[in-house]
């Protein structure tokens, strides 16, 4: 399996972990939120938001377009320090972080 095909795997199942945290947004955020210039819209996103509506979409765009991907991933200790003090266990959602980081990194 290709580290492209890899990364899509790693996304659905990010995915799947949100929804089953319940971190999973049934409405998107405000363009305005969206739009935001800081990075990872951390003034205006929750960090599972900012995974939901940005991240996995433009990846499986790059993906789908077979197009370059960044030229490094590094969302693992963000990750942490963001879901630290959820009340459920995210240590699956951190793994899968790190996995889609390693993944990027290494694809193209």
């Amino acid at each position: 399996m290709s580290e492209r095909e890899q990364l899509r795997r790693h996304l659905l199942a990010l995915e799947s972990e949100l929804r089953r945290l319940k971190l999973w947004q049934p409405s998107p955020p405000s363009a305005d939120a969206l739009a935001s210039s800081e990075p990872f819209c951390v003034d205006t996103l929750s960090l599972s938001e900012w995974l939901q509506w940005l991240l996995i979409p433009r990846i499986n765009a790059l993906l789908d377009g077979q197009l370059p991907l960044p030229a490094g991933c590094n969302i693992t200790a963000l990750a942490e320090e963001s879901f630290k003090n959820e009340e459920q266990d995210c240590s699956r959602l951190i793994q899968l972080i790190g996995a889609i980081d390693a993944s990027i990194t290494r694809a193209d």
